[in-house]
């Protein structure tokens, strides 16, 4: 049995899911007005990415007989000042994310609760996974700074990533 301290947290977590994919969208419309469709696509595939784990925990909060509520997400931010600024949040935004599912951690840890443990695992793997890929994005945007080549050859870069549902699994 899931408690409703549980269940709270993690429809919380869905609504932090979902304002991520606003954020991430939000991302990719200004380099869409960059005229950089390459590093616009790849923040649309992490839209589609975010909104598929707020789906991931709907269904688990549905499967263990909870009841899901969705809550409001906030408005994202649309005005940015650089390509290394919205990677920069980006990354911190990630690290939010996984202090945030931490926290459901370790709160079922405390209640003894292992079926939300052993499903959050896939989590913490894949919040392993976003904050590498998202601090070497920022690594390579800096080294890009001022050069139209280098940010080219990124953008070609990142227009090479697809969404892949089956991964997500």
């Amino acid at each position: 049995m899931v408690s409703e301290k549980i269940i709270n947290l993690i429809n919380e977590q869905i609504t932090k899911e979902q304002y991520a994919a606003q954020l991430y969208l939000s991302m990719s419309a200004w380099f869409y007005t960059q005229d950089l469709e390459g590093i616009a696509n790849y923040f649309r595939v992490q839209y589609k990415e975010e909104l598929m784990h707020a789906d991931k925990m709907f269904d688990y909060v549905h499967d263990i007989g909870g009841t899901i509520i969705l809550n409001e997400i906030p408005k994202p931010p649309h005005e940015f000042s650089s390509a290394q600024e919205i990677f920069e949040k980006a990354l911190d935004h990630e690290r939010l994310v996984t202090k945030s599912i931490f926290n459901i951690v370790k709160v079922a840890n405390d209640e003894g609760d292992f079926a939300t443990t052993s499903f959050l695992q896939w989590f913490i793997n894949e919040q392993v996974e976003e904050e590498a890929s998202a601090s070497t994005l920022v690594s390579k945007i800096k080294m890009v700074k001022d050069n139209p080549s280098a940010l080219y050859l990124f953008d070609q870069e990142l227009a090479q990533r697809v969404f892949n549902p089956a991964a997500e699994k």
